[in-house]
């Protein structure tokens, strides 16, 4: 990806910049886009580790990596591309670079997530299966899918 830099860190890492940077752009696409009114920060954000996709400073693409805590798998979530770079494929760059990260830093767990169901599909190409039904998360169908910790690729 021409010009773009991949940074990952962890919340005590982060600049302020880089949090508020992060937390404004959650906003825009989770709350104000999605017009969905929910706790977008939450207790998660304090053990993320966040994987950014900036171009000349300014944050372009985010998601951010759930560790497993008491639960058997880990998870990732907030995946964003900036709505004037939807159209250069981030996403699909981005979720390569967080499944890699998953894979180096948890091989031995499961990646389970609560997807969008629009976007079952996409995550479906990399491997993804539905373990549930479409259900309603702050009023937008979402549905749980799980990647085996054996189908993460190499």
């Amino acid at each position: 990806m021409e010009n773009i830099l991949l940074i990952l860190k962890e919340t005590k890492e982060l600049s302020p910049e880089e949090l508020i940077q992060i937390m404004q752009e959650r906003v825009k696409v989770f709350v104000v886009e999605q017009n969905c009114p929910y706790e977008e920060v939450d207790d998660k954000d304090l053990r993320a580790i966040h994987v950014m996709l900036k171009k000349d400073g300014h944050l372009v693409a985010y998601g951010r990596i759930i560790p497993p805590e008491k639960a058997t798998e880990v998870s990732f979530g907030r995946i964003l591309v900036v709505k004037k770079y939807r159209h250069l494929k981030l996403g699909r760059y981005l979720m390569t670079v967080i499944l890699k990260e998953i894979k180096k830093r948890f091989p031995q767990y499961s990646v389970k997530i609560q997807a969008q169901a629009y976007l079952e599909n996409f995550y479906a190409s990399f491997g993804f299966q539905a373990v549930s039904k479409v259900y309603l998360e702050d009023n937008i169908p979402h549905v749980d899918m799980i990647l085996r910790e054996n189908s993460l690729e190499s």
